[in-house]
């Protein structure tokens, strides 16, 4: 697997369902931000520790969804993470794919400035310890 891509297979419990029991649209956030994670990680990368030796973080400063086909209950899927930038800003497109039919259940894109705490200033430039491992 590339460095650039991350997937993990998860399944569908009970408690991420909306009334009419499909996934809640809110929970296909936290499937892209378990593979989030695991892209971090399998690249090396612990945020936590990096902000308590460099005080930086990396807020999400914008999301996208679109919702093609519902996930219902105890199906299992994978969601995927791809870094497609990492100069300015952080990049991540996310797919969540049915795992019996292969069918695209949705796309996303998340969008991590730097922010140097305590003075929350922006920065125009991700951290070379943080690009070098995705190749940017």
């Amino acid at each position: 697997m590339q460095s650039n891509i991350y997937e993990v297979q998860l399944k569908v419990p009970f408690h991420d369902l909306d009334p009419v029991q499909i996934v809640w649209h809110g929970n296909y956030f936290k499937y892209f931000d378990i593979a989030r994670f695991g892209l971090f990680n399998q690249a090396g990368i612990d945020l936590y520790k990096f902000y308590e030796q460099t005080k930086y973080l990396f807020p999400i400063s914008k999301t996208s969804t679109k919702h093609i086909a519902s996930l219902r209950y105890g199906e299992e899927f994978i969601s995927r993470a791809t870094i497609v930038e990492a100069r300015v800003k952080i990049v991540m497109d996310f797919q969540i794919i049915r795992l019996h039919d292969k069918v695209i259940c949705a796309k996303g894109r998340g969008e991590q400035v730097a922010v140097k705490m305590p003075e929350m200033e922006l920065m125009f430039e991700i951290p070379q310890e943080i690009r070098e491992p995705f190749g940017f």
